[in-house]
């Protein structure tokens, strides 16, 4: 590996080896000069990030439950009373033009691992093709962080709004090929006219979350907050191109846990807005909800943010695992099969009642907020009653959350706009916002609902379907694909059972079930003739082995289509060392994706093995998150 790196004059960045050269359409000097102007925000993000896992580890040696703020103080960083902000006494947003109507959502990356430019830009194409109302381009869960994945995110996405010439023959191209598809599966043509239909889609980008650290750039020695580089870049290189276009530069924030994480937010996107010379509130933004946490404190995160809040978004699978993790301490709370976590679900359908009725309170202007409704992850591909299956179930739950009161839901792939869209379009209402509902209350009926396990089927197929996934996942993570089609091992071949769209979320929430599973003495509810077990009976750490055992043989014994043949001795053996770790770790992990991310672009299983006894020792000594790059070291003896 090169050691050659490139210095800025600006708050000391080092970039890794010789990505400034490859990609000074990126790295451009106004980029670099935002970037050290930003810098100065990661030690207060640090210290969120640190006073995270405090509270985390309070709650676990307390045995403390989640707790709404009390409404006698302020939110913290901020001089907004809590009572004032449940109350909308605070300053929000109107909703700008082009996110009024926002029936679909598609989500996905703008780049492929490993691939040419032209192809990545294919995924770019087939996004602002597809008649979504807007696209969530993702630089977070769904987008692999392999080799220089994230700069190929950002490049693929400043061609595209900048209509460069060579995105646009890729967008004829795809036009066409969509088109054939389409007549084929619709009976129909969806791209009338290409160029006009570029036009159609907002762009939204999505930074990864303030727990992770960016591989590519350090400020001075230490690791730079991937969140500041990621919306600084976005904002940055496609600024001049999304004003010029009348368009707003929208970002969907993840994983915030509390308001005054919002708060932080809000100053760092001030503080670009103020280093552009750009207007307060010009940067508008969605929160997902995919944290517990987050729940307790709805109205006030709205509050913190301010101007630059549009809305909230159900990001279910997250938030399953949240939920798993903030009770961790409880013996008692042990889930179900992942397949009974519905919306309707006990607490699922709690935390949805509080994401709607917060979006309907007007803060002192006024002004609602959207909700857009959760992901739809089956895609139309396998056979044919599969499919008809998959999308009764797709459509099903779109009609169900427009019921609730969402003005949109999120889809994972480009083809399900035809199918989902029109549930909106019947009703042909913009958005519902404003729509009556009852104020949030804040009482401990309200709390405990937050949490409200219901029965439901834990099976050794459950358990199965839980271990083969989260396998798979962790090895198509390592090979750049954070976002896959995937289902257990049992139904390769049977094309009745539908692949899954999957990304980071749906990998972290099935090994906190299985962990609870382990550790807690999950009772199976049914009897299994395979392992002679019998409902009654206990889920324990040798059934585990015995499973992880024989779906990972199923794994080796699969074609290259469902596990990629390069796979088998790389980066697959390394996903089940990280599975084995986390599973039997006594305390568990806060993130599957920290043990993921100190092994990409690692294919030795022993260099995984130090890395993960790196991990965990450092985490049950020190209570210390390792999250940075291990592979990019800062130059020695200087500390720019």
């Amino acid at each position: 590996m090169s050691k050659t790196r490139t210095r800025t004059a600006d708050a000391g960045l080092q970039i890794r080896d010789n990505l400034a050269q490859r990609y000074p359409d990126v790295y451009t000097p106004e980029v670099l000069a935002a970037l050290g102007f930003m810098a100065q925000f990661d030690p207060e993000r640090k210290r969120l990030m640190n006073e995270r896992i405090a509270r985390r580890l309070d709650r676990i040696r307390n045995r403390r439950p989640l707790t709404f703020l009390d409404t006698a103080g302020v939110i913290p960083g901020t001089d907004i009373r809590i009572q004032d902000a449940r109350d909308g006494k605070f300053v929000g947003s109107e909703i700008p033009h082009d996110l009024r109507r926002q029936w679909l959502q598609g989500t996905g990356p703008a780049a492929k691992p490993g691939a040419p430019v032209a192809s990545s830009l294919r995924n770019v194409a087939h996004a602002l093709l597809s008649g979504a109302d807007g696209w969530m381009f993702d630089g977070e869960d769904a987008l692999g962080q392999v080799g220089t994945m994230s700069l190929d995110n950002q490049r693929s996405l400043k061609l595209a709004f900048a209509s460069d010439p060579f995105f646009l023959k890729v967008a004829s191209e795809v036009a066409g090929e969509m088109n054939n598809w389409a007549k084929d599966f619709l009976g129909r043509k969806i791209v009338a006219d290409w160029r006009g239909q570029l036009d159609f889609t907002t762009r939204i980008f999505r930074p990864r979350g303030l727990h992770l650290d960016d591989r590519h750039i350090r400020a001075g020695v230490a690791a730079l907050s991937a969140s500041i580089v990621d919306t600084t870049l976005y904002v940055v290189n496609n600024l001049q191109a999304l004003r010029a276009d009348n368009r707003s530069i929208v970002l969907y924030l993840p994983k915030i846990q509390t308001a005054e994480e919002a708060g932080f937010w809000s100053r760092l996107l001030n503080g670009l807005e103020e280093h552009l010379d750009l207007g307060p509130g010009t940067i508008k933004v969605y929160v997902l909800v995919e944290q517990l946490e987050a729940t307790f404190q709805l109205m006030e995160i709205r509050a913190a943010l301010g101007r630059h809040f549009v809305g909230f978004n159900t990001g279910r699978w997250d938030y399953i695992n949240s939920v798993a993790d903030a009770c961790c301490w409880d013996e008692g709370f042990i889930h179900p099969n992942i397949e009974s976590i519905v919306m309707t679900y006990g607490y699922m359908r709690h935390y949805e009642d509080r994401v709607r009725r917060a979006v309907n309170t007007p803060d002192a202007s006024g002004n609602f907020a959207l909700w857009q409704g959760g992901m739809e992850p089956n895609i139309p591909v396998g056979s044919k009653k599969g499919v008809e299956d998959g999308m009764a179930k797709a459509k099903a739950g779109a009609v169900r959350e427009q019921q609730e009161g969402a003005s949109g839901k999120w889809i994972a792939h480009w083809k399900m706009v035809h199918i989902i869209r029109p549930v909106w379009e019947e009703i042909g209402e913009d958005n519902q916002l404003g729509r009556k509902l009852p104020p949030l209350t804040y009482t401990e009926e309200d709390a405990a609902g937050l949490t409200r396990l219901e029965p439901a089927p834990r099976t050794v197929r459950g358990a199965r379907n839980l271990l083969s996934v989260a396998l798979q996942y962790g090895n198509a993570f390592s090979q750049g694909f954070q976002a896959a089609a995937l289902k257990p091992a049992d139904f390769f071949g049977n094309d009745d059972i539908l692949y899954l769209m999957e990304d980071m979320a749906t990998g972290e929430i099935r090994l906190s079930i299985l962990w609870e599973w382990v550790h807690k003495g999950a009772v199976l509810t049914e009897n299994d003739p395979e392992t002679g077990l019998a409902s009654g009976d206990a889920f324990t750490q040798e059934l585990f082995n015995r499973l992880l055992a024989e779906e990972y043989a199923k794994l080796l014994a699969a074609g290259n289509r469902d596990v990629h043949d390069n796979s088998k001795n790389t980066t697959l053996p390394i996903a089940r060392a990280i599975v084995e770790t986390y599973i039997q770790a006594p305390a568990k992990p806060p993130w599957y994706i920290d043990l993921l991310n100190i092994n990409l672009d690692n294919y030795d299983t022993a260099t995984a093995r130090h890395r993960i006894d790196l991990y965990v020792d450092a985490f049950r000594n020190e209570g210390l998150r390792i999250t940075e790059n291990l592979d990019f070291k800062p130059a020695e003896g200087r500390s720019e």
